[in-house]
């Protein structure tokens, strides 16, 4: 019975590939608001915050507008905003994570181009590594 074997191994395939998607982490809505969320209004020397070209931007990285008068985001606004931004990673996978390789330098291993200038020189910058270890599913303290 030939069709039944192939069935089987057909079958057998889904199931690994279903584990293998199972595998990546889940990214942390309390490690993102607490610790990777600030770096977009952190200004940086020689650069503009991310949160000055990406507020409310017609490009995928748009975060939400800041409330007047205010220094940081609602709880609503910062859900919205780990949306925007998850859809902007690999979840396990930062080597290959569009949020961050866009803003790195080319020297270190980012993207050609990135009007808004090179916020981190390398992979080492104590921000790269945050955000890097919030897509490889750190979780807040307490999580």
């Amino acid at each position: 019975m030939p069709g039944r074997g192939s069935f089987i191994v057909v079958a057998g395939l889904g199931i690994g590939l279903s584990c293998e998607l199972a595998a990546a982490p889940a990214l942390d809505f309390d490690f993102y608001k607490g610790k990777v969320q600030p770096i977009f209004l952190e200004k940086r020397p020689g650069h503009t915050r991310c949160y000055v070209c990406h507020e409310e931007s017609n490009n995928h990285f748009r975060l939400e507008k800041l409330p007047p008068g205010q220094s940081s985001w609602t709880e609503e606004q910062s859900r919205k905003n780990f949306e925007t931004v998850s859809k902007l990673v690999n979840p396990g996978d930062p080597s290959t994570s569009r949020l961050l390789l866009h803003p790195l330098a080319p020297e270190g291993g980012g993207d050609a181009f990135h009007s808004g200038g090179r916020q981190f020189a390398d992979k080492n910058d104590p921000d790269w590594k945050t955000i890097a270890a919030w897509v490889d599913g750190a979780k807040a303290s307490g999580n």
